[in-house]
């Protein structure tokens, strides 16, 4: 077996799908998405290993590294091999030449970071390759009536209007909330600066598929102190925003819909608990609902695990890490 390295040249994602077949993870699927020609705007260092027969190089493996504009501490990187050429150090070749690409990357950035499922091949060659997990994921799904719907103030539809609000996903104080909250729960890998409109370009605008937004506000207060009845409305305190198509949402199929649930970060341990909990019982009362958990999510994990001990909410896939040099 003679090896050969190479820079990426399109036609090469044909080849290795036809040698590769179907993606052994979610993740694996998703990164083969970024083999590409090398790049600078943005910048991506992708190299393709053939296997030489007879004078022709056969491509059976490749490797990409490249920036993120969301994370940018850190350099996204992937490695996949042919099955029949594996343990023969092919994709620690590629690995090491993607780590020197990475010396020359533009921002200065060299940390390496990838996702894998565990008890595969990529989470084997991972921990081979001395990267270690820095964050743990994973899809769960609330069943419908899992949560005892709350009630707020006297338990009159006028109070439980001063509490929930549909809210327009280009609202301001929404995306404020938002990016607060992102930012809080990625500490492990800070997104950067999320500024207003970079908030809304990612999670709130309908290139986003988000299409839909429900809060969950403190009572009323009064803009003038104690004795004077209460007009202001109440800060935002809990977020959930729907990524299901309209109309699809909930279908006779009984899919969940997608959604993005957080709080204000500010709040302290019980009282970000608390909304959590108000909010998803009222989005899950009647449909499933399936959500992101992230270990970081501390609030959310709090309300969720139990659940998902008494088997009213279950994990959906794999566990996914996110994992480190």
């Amino acid at each position: 077996m003679a090896i050969q390295y190479r820079e990426w040249r399109e036609g090469d994602d044909l080849t290795l799908l036809q040698i590769w077949g179907d993606p052994e993870t979610v993740q694996a699927g998703q990164f083969r998405g970024t083999l590409a020609p090398s790049s600078n705007a943005p910048w991506r260092r992708c190299i393709v290993a053939e296997d030489v027969v007879d004078g022709v190089g056969i491509p059976v493996a490749a490797g990409v590294v490249h920036e993120a504009a969301l994370h940018p501490e850190r350099l996204w990187v992937y490695v996949e091999v042919a099955r029949d050429h594996r343990r023969s150090g092919i994709g620690s070749t590629l690995l090491m030449m993607l780590r020197r690409e990475a010396e020359g990357s533009p921002s200065g950035i060299t940390r390496l970071r990838c996702k894998v499922e565990p008890g595969t091949p990529g989470a084997a060659f991972a921990e081979a390759a001395g990267l270690t997990a820095i964050q743990r994921s994973q899809l769960v799904v609330v069943e419908p009536g899992a949560l005892k719907l709350p009630v707020f103030g006297d338990g009159s539809e006028e109070a439980a209007s001063e509490r929930i609000e549909d809210l327009a996903t280009g609202s301001v104080e929404l995306s404020d909330v938002v990016g607060r909250y992102y930012t809080s729960v990625h500490g492990w890998d800070s997104p950067g600066d999320l500024g207003i409109p970079t908030v809304q370009r990612l999670f709130l605008d309908e290139l986003s598929g988000a299409h839909g937004a429900i809060v969950l506000r403190a009572p009323k207060a009064s803009a003038f102190g104690a004795g004077v009845p209460a007009s202001k409305k109440g800060k935002l305190q809990a977020f959930a925003i729907s990524y299901a198509q309209p109309g699809t949402e909930h279908d006779e199929s009984g899919q969940p819909s997608d959604v993005f649930l957080g709080h204000e970060p500010e709040l302290n341990t019980d009282e970000a608990q608390a909304a959590v909990r108000d909010l998803l019982a009222l989005i899950a009362y009647q449909y499933p609902v399936l959500m992101e958990l992230d270990d970081s999510m501390t609030a959310l994990r709090a309300v969720v695990e139990p659940l998902m001990e008494e088997g009213r909410a279950r994990r959906q896939g794999a566990e996914t890490f996110v994992v480190s040099d």
